[in-house]
């Protein structure tokens, strides 16, 4: 009966599928339930059509059956009833995995966590550590089928729960592990890559030297190639004399004098460059110098080359520096290298993102802070500083918000600015920001203000951090 059913449906659907009227063929043994009226014998054949292919033809799951277990309780509570629906658009907004990490930083420094029923992190995905006890849970069912790592069962295994199962494979058989990754890191996203990547640091020998070849000369990601070289450096694959020699060369592209009569100081100036090749050879310097090689080869002490580097002569050299920095520098050079940054007469936003993998969130907080009230400054290049900071006070009046309130007057959308100045904002900063904003003509329920809504609705849980 069941077979015959279902071979029934085959014109029904196709029916449907033309736009066209399936009564007529529908299954003999249910065309007494259908009534004669047209329409309503219509939708009866669509629910029993849809109860009997969603229920009855399921088919049966592959092997065992294994209970998920319930859901852990997180540390902070999930968004009240009333912000969830707020919440659900803002995440459908932002698709941008960073974007979505700075609404998860913004909730927790308040105190709370998205509701699963809103949303739930896969077993790679970059979250607060709040949310550590979901990701185990759904690796553990990501991989309950899996039982060791292969070429073949690769796939099988969950991100996180792969790379755990990568780093005992490479515990006990580091030459497998090597020769896996070989087969299958180019398959993955890039902050997947750095993470199986890392795995190499447990036993890495001259049996890693064709992989990390291959991903520092050809992947697409920057961050893969600089992990990537530096183990090859790790390798003795670059002497310290071949560092000096680099050093030397990048050097030599820069010159330090003394000036002034009464109170002598040293400045350091960049040579112009002969050509594109030139410059392009000082590009690469850069990449590969360690910082410190490199003030030792112009004499100078870390913090004071920071102190008398040329900021704001040439972005390109700006954001090599930093990059410089941020690789091999000690912490105290990074934190001179970010006030350096900062109190410029002219912030260069992109070199100070390469300061943020070593900047504390204090540090970061005050970059953001100084930033906002830069002349030029936008919300949006704010916000890739603080993320979801949620604490800069007085904000729509800094020089960010005086340009978003006259781009929105001019009729400009303006959507991301919004977004940005939501995530930054602190709780009070926020109501003022939508008081102005209701000036210039935006209307209270405006979807691009869902964010700064929430932040001044929402309740601060930590007033004491």
């Amino acid at each position: 009966m069941a077979d015959a059913i279902l071979d029934a449906l085959g014109p029904v659907l196709t029916r449907w599928t033309m736009g066209g009227s399936a009564v007529r063929h529908a299954p003999p043994v249910w065309r007494e339930a259908l009534e004669s009226d047209p329409k309503e014998a219509e939708l009866r054949l669509l629910a029993l059509s849809g109860q009997y292919l969603g229920t009855l033809t399921v088919s049966p799951p592959a092997g065992d059956l294994q209970p998920r277990g319930d859901i852990p309780v997180l540390a902070c509570p999930p968004l009240p009833e009333i912000f969830r629906p707020g919440a659900r658009r803002l995440l459908h907004a932002l698709r941008e995995p960073g974007a979505r990490r700075d609404l998860l930083n913004f909730l927790d420094r308040r105190g709370w966590t998205l509701h699963p029923g809103d949303w739930m992190p896969r077993p790679g995905d970059d979250v607060p550590p709040v949310y550590a006890p979901w990701q185990d849970w759904a690796a553990t069912a990501a991989s309950a089928g899996a039982e060791e790592l292969t070429a073949d069962t690769w796939g099988e295994f969950g991100p996180a729960a792969r790379l755990a199962a990568l780093m005992d494979l490479r515990g006990h058989d580091a030459a497998a592990a090597t020769a896996l990754l070989l087969l299958k890191i180019a398959g993955e996203p890039a902050d997947h890559r750095v993470r199986l990547l890392q795995t190499l640091v447990l036993g890495l020998s001259e049996n890693d030297r064709p992989l990390l070849e291959l991903l520092a000369s050809g992947d697409r990601a920057p961050r893969v190639r600089a992990l990537a070289t530096a183990f090859i450096e790790g390798l003795n694959g670059r002497t310290s004399h071949q560092d000096e020699e680099d050093a030397a060369k990048l050097a030599a592209f820069f010159a330090v004098q003394t000036r002034g009569l009464l109170r002598r100081t040293r400045v350091i100036e960049p040579l112009p460059p002969k050509n594109i090749v030139y410059r392009n050879r000082r590009t690469d310097l850069f990449d590969t110098v360690s910082f410190d090689g490199f003030a030792r080869t112009l004499g100078l002490e870390g913090t004071e080359l920071v102190a008398i580097w040329p900021w704001g002569g040439d972005a390109l050299l700006d954001q090599g520096f930093a990059q410089m920095v941020a690789r091999s520098a000690a912490d105290p050079v990074v934190a001179a290298t970010a006030d350096a940054l900062t109190l410029a007469k002219t912030i260069d936003s992109d070199a100070l993102e390469m300061l943020l993998p070593r900047l504390t969130a204090g540090q970061r907080h005050v970059a953001a802070e100084r930033l906002v009230r830069a002349n030029g400054a936008t919300f949006d290049m704010v916000r890739a500083i603080a993320g979801g900071d949620g604490c800069i006070d007085d904000a729509i009046h800094m020089p960010a918000g005086m340009a978003l309130l006259g781009a929105l007057e001019a009729g400009g959308d303006q959507a991301d600015e919004l977004l940005a100045l939501g995530l930054i904002a602190s709780r009070k900063a926020a109501g003022q920001a939508l008081d102005q904003l209701v000036v210039v003509g935006l209307i209270a329920s405006d979807p691009r203000l869902d964010m700064l809504r929430l932040n001044a609705a929402l309740e601060n849980r930590r007033p004491t951090e």
